[in-house]
C-alpha cells in the first residue's frame, strides 16, 4: 500500500493559507460588489427593457399564485400606467400565457412584496443575488486554487463585470439562472473534496478492494442537485447543467477511485456513485421544476388551466386531468421557444457574445443637469471588455492545459463554459432564435475561473523560483487594474448616469453597441 499521506496530499492539497483570511478576502470584495449593486439600485425610476413582463409577471405571483393578464390593483402607475391591471370577469380571461418556470419570478415578488412595487422592490432580489453570486465564486475559486488570494481575484473581476452588474440591477431572470448555476458548481466542488476525505479515510484503514466503499449520504451533492433544480425551475437553458454537471460528478468519482489505486474505478462508480447521483443531480431538479408550478396547481387561474373540469370528475382524475394540462402548457412553451424569430433592434448570435459586439440597451433616456446642452443617462448591458477578452486568452490556455495533464479544473472550466455557449449555436442555427448578449451570463463565472486558473499558472506553485512568482503576480496585478479601469470608464453607461453625449460615445468600444 502506498504511503498514506502521499495519498491524503494527492487528493486533497492543503490551502495556502488560514481560515479567516479564506472568508475576509473573499467577503471584501462581496462587500465592494454589494456597494456597486445595491447604490441608488431604484434608478432609473422606470422599467427597463423586459421588466415591463417580469415585474408584473412576479406581482401577479405574489397576489395570485399565477401570472395573469389583469390584476384589480388601481394605481401601479410605472407599469404602463396602470393599464394592465384593470379588473376582468372571468378567470380563464385573465390567465397569461408565459413561457418561462415562475421560480425566478417568485424571487423578484419576493422583493416587490417587502419593499412595494416600484423598480427597488423588483430590483432588490437580483441584486442581492447577484452580490451573493460573488461570495459563492470567490470562496470556490478559494477552493479551486487553494488559494484565498486567487478566489478573492475571481470574486473582484466578477464584481466589476459591466454585464453581471447590469443584471444584477434589472428584474430580469438571467441573473436568478446564473445564481443557482454557480452555487450547483460550487456545492459539487465541495462534495468533490468531501468525497475524497471519505476515501482517504477508509483508504488508510482498509483493505484495498476491487470496487472501493459505499460513500454513502452526500448532503453537498443534493444541495447542488436543489441548486440545479432551482436553475431549471428559473429558465429552461438550466437543463443544459443539469446533463453536463451529472456526467461531470460521475467522472470525478471514478478519477477519485481511480486515484486512490481501485482496480475497477468504472465499475466501483457506476455501481456505487450513480444510482445516487442521479437521483440528486438529475431526477431532483425534474422534481423541483414541477414543483415550482404549485400555485399554478393549487389556482383555477393560470393559463391552461382546467380547474373546472378536473374538479368535477373526483379527486382522482383532478390529479390525471391537471398533469395532463401541465404537460400541453409545457409543450406549448417549448414550441414557443423553439419558433421565436422574430427580430429585434438588439438581437445578437451565440458565436458574437465573447466579443461583446452587440449588447442590449435596457435604458436610454435625455435629461438635462450634466452642464451641456446635451446630455443622456442609459443602461448599456455590456461586459468589461478587458475581462471577456482576457478571458479568450484564459480559456485557450485552459484547452492547452488540460490537454497536457487533464488536470479536473480545466477541465471543469471549459465543461461549464461550453454549456452555457455552444447549445445556443443549435438554436441559432436550426431556429434563426431571437436571442441576447444576456443570455452569456451563465457562462461568465467559468470565463473568470479560467482567468483566475490561468493566473495560478503565470504566477506558480508556491515553490516556483521568487523571480518567476514576482513576474507572474505583476502580470496579474496589471491585468487587474486594467479591468478596474475598464470598467470604471464604463459605470457612467452602465448605471444610467447622467453624462453629455460626448461623453456616452467616447465610452463605447464599438458603434456597433448602440
Amino acid at each position: 500500500m502506498a504511503d498514506s499521506p502521499s495519498a491524503r496530499d494527492r487528493l486533497l492539497p492543503p490551502f495556502q493559507d488560514s481560515v479567516l483570511w479564506g472568508w475576509a478576502g473573499p467577503l471584501l470584495v462581496t462587500a465592494f460588489g454589494a456597494y456597486l449593486r445595491l447604490r441608488d439600485l431604484g434608478k432609473p425610476h422606470a422599467v427597463m427593457f423586459d421588466e415591463t413582463y417580469y415585474a408584473k409577471e412576479a406581482y401577479s405571483l405574489i397576489k395570485f399564485g399565477v401570472e395573469r393578464t389583469s390584476v384589480e390593483e388601481p394605481n401601479i402607475p410605472l407599469l404602463n400606467g396602470g393599464e394592465v391591471f384593470k379588473s376582468c370577469d372571468v378567470v380563464q380571461e385573465c390567465a397569461s400565457y408565459v413561457v418561462h418556470p415562475p421560480l425566478g419570478k417568485w424571487a423578484i415578488g419576493l422583493g416587490e412584496l417587502l419593499s412595494g412595487v416600484n423598480p427597488f422592490g423588483w430590483r432588490i432580489m437580483a441584486a442581492l443575488l447577484g452580490t451573493l453570486s460573488i461570495l459563492i465564486l470567490a470562496r470556490t475559486a478559494r477552493r479551486m486554487t487553494r488559494s484565498t488570494l486567487l478566489g478573492s481575484l475571481a470574486g473582484f473581476l466578477l464584481a466589476i463585470d459591466g454585464l453581471h452588474l447590469v443584471l444584477s440591477r434589472a428584474a430580469l431572470l438571467d441573473i436568478f439562472v446564473t445564481f443557482w448555476v454557480i452555487a450547483a458548481f460550487a456545492c459539487l466542488i465541495v462534495d468533490r473534496d468531501r468525497t475524497r476525505e471519505r476515501l482517504v479515510a477508509w483508504y488508510e484503514s482498509s483493505r484495498l478492494e476491487e470496487l472501493g466503499p459505499r460513500l454513502g449520504w452526500r448532503p453537498w451533492r443534493l444541495a447542488g442537485g436543489l441548486c440545479l433544480g432551482a436553475a431549471l425551475a428559473t429558465k429552461w437553458s438550466g437543463i443544459f447543467y443539469v446533463l453536463a454537471f451529472t456526467v461531470m460528478v460521475f467522472v470525478w468519482d471514478m478519477g477519485a477511485r481511480r486515484a486512490i489505486g481501485l482496480r475497477r474505478p468504472l465499475a466501483g462508480a457506476y455501481r456505487l456513485d450513480l444510482p445516487l447521483t442521479a437521483a440528486w443531480t438529475f431526477v431532483l431538479p425534474g422534481v423541483l421544476y414541477v414543483v415550482s408550478f404549485a400555485g399554478w396547481f393549487a389556482t383555477a387561474g393560470g393559463y391552461g388551466r382546467n380547474w373546472d373540469r378536473a374538479t368535477a370528475h373526483g379527486p382522482a382524475f383532478f390529479v390525471i386531468d391537471s398533469f395532463r394540462s401541465w404537460f400541453d402548457y409545457q409543450t406549448a412553451a417549448l414550441s414557443f421557444h423553439t419558433g421565436l424569430n422574430s427580430g429585434h433592434d438588439y438581437q445578437s448570435w451565440p458565436w458574437s457574445w465573447p466579443l461583446l459586439q452587440r449588447p442590449v440597451l435596457f435604458f436610454s433616456e435625455q435629461a438635462p443637469g450634466c452642464g451641456a446642452s446635451s446630455c443622456n443617462q442609459a443602461v448599456l448591458g455590456v461586459g468589461t471588455p478587458v475581462i471577456w477578452y482576457g478571458g479568450l486568452l484564459a480559456l485557450i490556455t485552459m484547452i492547452a492545459w488540460y490537454t497536457a495533464t487533464r488536470d479536473w479544473r480545466g477541465g471543469a472550466v471549459l465543461l461549464a463554459y461550453g454549456v452555457g455557449w455552444l447549445p445556443w449555436f443549435y438554436f441559432a442555427i436550426s431556429d434563426s432564435r431571437t436571442m441576447y448578449l444576456f443570455y452569456a451570463l451563465p457562462m461568465l463565472p467559468f470565463l473568470i475561473l479560467a482567468i483566475v486558473l490561468a493566473a495560478g499558472l503565470l504566477i506558480g506553485p508556491s515553490d516556483a523560483p521568487p523571480n518567476r512568482r514576482a513576474v507572474g503576480a505583476a502580470i496579474v496585478g496589471v491585468f487587474t487594474l486594467f479591468a478596474l479601469a475598464n470598467f470604471w470608464w464604463l459605470q457612467p453607461i452602465l448605471t444610467a448616469e447622467n453624462i453629455t453625449h460626448d461623453d456616452w460615445w467616447r465610452r463605447l468600444l464599438f458603434r456597433s453597441w448602440v
